[in-house]
């Protein structure tokens, strides 16, 4: 031991002659003795602590300086000196005073307690290394799909998968660390045999009492893994608009358009149908739907559309149409289509192309504005002859407002190919084969399927 270095000394200036009658030490020598092990019992693990402190310093900086060196030619390396140096530290200096203890003092009661406490620092310091350099893997993996660009979507899934593992690593960890600092008390490792002896009572009551919870925890790794939803992805849900901004084990927050969250269980997400704006693409197509009367003119607001579109830099020039949908009710109903980039463009599309009509109605159509008619038709006297019928209007643009076109007047149609959604252009045709259903040759192969599955 290194104390014996400091006790020796002492020792050594008792008064001793061989062969001589064994005589009582005189008080001096024996107090002197006395007080040099009783300094030696205490300097020597503290210089031995301090040594081994000052060695754990040396081997941090070693290590340090070595990942330094390969950081120069590797982000990960640098990543790990950056978040690990702290926690390595720990380790070193833990083990570095668990060894000076070891050696510099004897076995005793103080001691087993110091070394007691010292086992569960060392517990703690490694789990929080291990935790560090699992954050760096996930950083890097992360790291490797960027999120600036147009078509993140692949980025986005590996994003929310990392943030639920790392949320799921750090619980092993910390219940890990639990368990190890637990097992260190005799009385525990006692009490964690009895639980593994009954463990099949307890994970039925376990599992009873948190079901609602480890519903939420498997609903949270579904959503991860299945990709349902993303990080940033755009959807609504309780008809609320909004912006997935956080994916947790239990819970996910969405972040609404006008700045609300929205705290929801994560099994929302798999019971509830929602929409996912966003699901394999960022563009979209929105609506524009307004009541007019029956003499509305339809070419002529059709044009003002196609003029509203090409005048703001919001529309993507995918899809500009105008419809007529619906007309029961005495009201025509003219829907708009129109297409944008992304969620918060095609609002603002939609508010602008909605303004223009409605200021293009007051203007240039006032006879297309909704309003509520009433006639009265008198009887007609018995014998006589019935009123030739009005003139009806033609199709196309009207001649002039409030005036039903005749025989005379000539009427001009515009091409309507741009008009339709689905027909009349490669695009509408190459849009409405995604909604034509399976082709002849699928649902043959599927008659045969159920003719073989009846046999």
């Amino acid at each position: 031991m290194l104390r014996s270095l400091f006790t020796a000394p002492a020792r050594a200036a008792s008064p001793s002659v061989t062969g001589a009658s064994p005589t009582p030490s005189p008080g001096p020598a024996a107090a002197v003795e006395e007080t040099a092990r009783e300094v030696a019992d205490v300097l020597v693990p503290a210089l031995a602590v301090v040594g081994g402190i000052v060695v754990a310093f040396v081997v941090a900086t070693l290590v340090s300086a070595i990942v330094r060196r390969a950081a120069r030619r590797s982000t990960v390396a640098s990543d790990l000196t950056r978040r690990s140096r702290t926690a390595l530290r720990a380790v070193l200096v833990v083990i570095g005073v668990w060894v000076a203890l070891l050696l510099s003092t004897e076995d005793a009661e103080w001691r087993r307690a110091v070394v007691h406490l010292l086992q569960i620092l060392l517990i703690v310091a490694v789990a929080w290394l291990v935790g560090t350099l699992a954050f760096v893997l996930e950083d890097a993996a992360v790291a490797r799909y960027r999120v600036d660009v147009a078509d993140n979507r692949h980025a986005r899934r590996v994003r929310t998968q990392v943030q639920v593992l790392r949320r799921l690593t750090v619980a092993v960890i910390v219940v890990c660390a639990i368990a190890g600092v637990a097992l260190t008390f005799p009385g525990a490792r006692a009490f964690g045999a009895s639980i593994l002896a009954s463990a099949g009572l307890i994970s039925i009551v376990a599992g009873l009492a948190a079901q609602s919870s480890l519903a939420n925890v498997f609903a949270g790794i579904q959503l991860a893994f299945t990709d349902a939803i993303r990080v940033d992805d755009v959807v609504v849900v309780d008809a609320q608009w909004g912006r997935i901004e956080e994916i947790t084990l239990t819970y996910v927050v969405v972040h609404a358009w006008d700045d609300r969250r929205l705290i929801l269980p994560s099994t929302f997400f798999t019971t509830t149908p929602f929409e996912n704006w966003t699901r394999r693409a960022a563009d979209l197509l929105g609506t524009v739907e307004l009541d007019l009367d029956w003499q509305v003119p339809v070419e002529p607001m059709r044009a003002e559309l196609v003029r509203l579109l090409e005048s703001t830099d919001l529309w993507d020039r995918r899809v500009g149409i105008l419809q007529v949908t619906d007309a029961v009710g005495g009201v025509v109903r003219v829907r708009a289509l129109a297409s944008a980039a992304d969620a918060p463009s095609l609002f603002d599309l939609r508010c602008h192309v909605r303004e223009g009509l409605v200021g293009w109605l007051q203007r240039e159509a006032p006879e297309g504005l909704p309003r509520n008619r009433w006639e009265t038709v008198a009887a007609a006297p018995p014998g006589a002859p019935a009123a030739p019928p009005e003139p009806r209007p033609t199709t196309g643009a009207l001649p002039a407002p409030g005036r039903w076109a005749g025989p005379d007047d000539t009427v001009q149609v515009a091409p309507t190919s741009d008009s339709r959604l689905f027909t009349g252009s490669i695009d509408a045709i190459e849009r409405s084969q995604a909604f034509r259903g399976p082709g002849q040759d699928v649902i043959d192969e599927r008659e045969q399927h159920a003719d073989d599955e009846r046999r």
